[in-house]
């Protein structure tokens, strides 16, 4: 028989012990594992709740939320992360319940049922589920009868298995015309010198490449308006710090492309059970110039690199870039999900008391004090 607790978490070490534990057992993805979920923990997670499910004494599915509480509503539970926009700036996906392999829906229904009605909970809980899998949005949509999925992206992928399997090369399954972009972009960049791609060996090197790269995507990003991740000082903090706990268990992955000196970009992915995850990257558009595809030409050597490495899939993760669609061959859709915490019939009686309210003489008055 299954039993689900939920307990505030009062000792990170220990957690991470249990947690390494399952994870040994378990299919999770590299967002899922406690060098992820473990980085910078105390500070990330203010408020940690934790949903263990256990059988006969032993643990066989975990789950982390941070809990925020509202005065005049049920709490908020997040999943893997705070609801604290600054300390979710290192965005996480393939998020979700870390279970035993073969018992993921039933098990991640169950903590999740436990999370939302569990005891304490007065009014059912709100769940916020980022970057979750078509699975574990199943198991929501079982919880709650009313699940708000406010945003769904792709994630390509690239399956480098394949060409092994037909014993091919992985160029000839590219469109013809991404052959061509891509030869004319390496063409172009080697009138700078050979094409070259390092990997950070070292902890410092590491550290050294991830400085290096933080500029060159806050120039993209400016470009366009936008702030950038490295534009709040937590985003480079903890990754700095998931260097440090990543790259001794070869999770993690800083990748310079060069031609001769000339810096084509950094790439900065995971590297978790077979898969390459490309999770940041910084590029010199502005030396690129018409002809030059820096995204292309890196993510081309970064698979090379991979494929020569034992990796059996390259992930682009989320998002719908040009380069990424040209360079996989499959994809899969991750989810940003609410199961809201008052039921929808509590919802209709409280429209329906605020309709009465507003066309009622002395309603607006009312809703105006209410707001202020």
């Amino acid at each position: 028989m299954t039993s689900v607790t939920l307990s505030p978490v009062r000792d990170f070490a220990a957690l991470g012990a249990r947690w390494r534990r399952l994870e040994a057992r378990a299919d999770g993805s590299f967002f899922q594992s406690w060098t992820w979920t473990g980085c910078l923990a105390a500070e990330r997670f203010p408020d940690p709740i934790l949903a263990e499910a256990t059988e006969a004494g032993e643990t066989v599915a975990l789950a982390l939320f941070n809990r925020r509480r509202h005065v005049l509503g049920p709490d908020t539970l997040y999943l893997g992360e705070t609801g604290i926009p600054a300390l979710d700036r290192p965005y996480i996906e393939d998020n979700g319940v870390l279970a035993v392999t073969g018992r993921e829906a039933a098990l991640t229904t169950a903590c999740l049922q436990a999370a939302r009605f569990g005891p304490a909970a007065g009014r059912p809980r709100q769940l916020v589920l980022s970057g979750i899998d078509d699975r574990t949005l199943a198991a929501a949509r079982r919880v709650a009868g009313e699940t708000v999925v406010r945003h769904s992206d792709s994630a390509p992928y690239a399956d480098l298995m394949q060409s092994a399997r037909e014993d091919t090369d992985y160029l000839v399954r590219r469109s013809a015309n991404t052959r061509q972009q891509l030869r004319r972009s390496d063409r172009a960049w080697a009138a700078f010198g050979p094409l070259a791609l390092r990997r950070a060996e070292t902890v410092a090197e590491a550290h050294a490449f991830l400085d290096e790269l933080a500029p060159l995507h806050q120039a993209t990003w400016t470009v366009r308006g936008e702030p950038g991740c490295f534009a709040d000082p937590f985003f480079g903090r903890f990754h700095h710090e998931l260097i440090d706990r990543g790259l001794p268990r070869g999770e993690i992955d800083l990748l310079r492309i060069t031609a001769g000196v000339r810096l084509i970009g950094i790439l900065y992915n995971f590297r978790f059970r077979g898969r390459a995850l490309a999770y940041q990257s910084g590029f010199d558009y502005a030396g690129a110039g018409s002809r030059r595809k820096p995204g292309l030409t890196c993510h081309h050597q970064a698979i090379r690199f991979c494929t020569a490495d034992g990796a059996g899939i390259y992930d682009f993760l989320a998002g719908g870039d040009r380069y990424k669609q040209s360079l996989s061959d499959a994809e899969r859709s991750l989810h940003w999900v609410e199961l809201n915490g008052v039921p929808p019939l509590w919802r209709r009686a409280v429209r329906r008391v605020a309709g009465r309210l507003m066309r009622s003489p002395h309603g607006w008055n009312l809703m105006m004090c209410v707001k202020k």
